[in-house]
């Protein structure tokens, strides 16, 4: 991969709701991606590379749930179950938690207001530049949503941005919004690995 100390490894959202079969929202394959993930980390640490964490982190009720206006099932709600990181992952490093404000936290670098759509940023572009990182490299849960959206801000921040294929998996609400979350990754230039 060509982990160096110049890059980061972004474990995107590998929590219980999303890779468990269990979870309230659920992604097919997510369980299957724990150890390819674990090998990337190892990885990345053995180069000197830095290893950070998202976490969807969000109160009871929100505007994103579906219960209270908004698209999604209950999901990743702070201190639960359904939001702790996979227990079978290698999570040792800094995790940033999005959502926990009741806002969309669909990309690790910002969340976005449901009803007014104002955004603000997360703490994750600070601790990259902090650390020198130039080069990111993705995996976790989900393609065309949280790693999509991750993808296209660290290319609209001016980092290098590489994705694991082997390592995501898509919620794929409509056929086919996998495959689109790549080509929309690459277009912006992203390389998908």
């Amino acid at each position: 991969m060509g982990y160096d100390e110049w890059a980061a490894l972004i474990v995107t959202d590998m929590q219980n709701d999303f890779a468990d079969p269990r979870g309230s929202l659920y992604v097919r394959g997510g369980e299957e991606i724990v150890s390819f993930v674990n090998g990337q980390i190892e990885g990345a640490r053995a180069r000197k590379a830095m290893v950070v964490y998202t976490q969807d982190w969000h109160p009871p009720s929100t505007p994103h749930f579906q219960k209270d206006g908004g698209v999604w099932p209950v999901h990743c709600v702070q201190e639960s179950w359904g939001a702790a990181i996979h227990p079978a992952l290698q999570a040792e490093g800094e995790i940033v938690k999005k959502g926990s404000g009741g806002e969309d936290g669909y990309s690790g670098f910002s969340v976005r207001d449901p009803v007014s759509g104002e955004k603000a940023a997360t703490r994750l572009e600070p601790l990259l530049r902090d650390g020198g990182v130039r080069r990111v490299v993705l995996v976790g849960i989900a393609t065309d949503y949280c790693v999509k959206e991750t993808a296209l801000d660290a290319k609209r921040l001016g980092f290098e941005v590489v994705v694991l294929g082997d390592g995501i998996r898509a919620v794929d609400l409509q056929p086919g919004d996998g495959e689109r979350a790549i080509e929309e990754m690459i277009a912006a230039g992203a390389r998908v690995e």
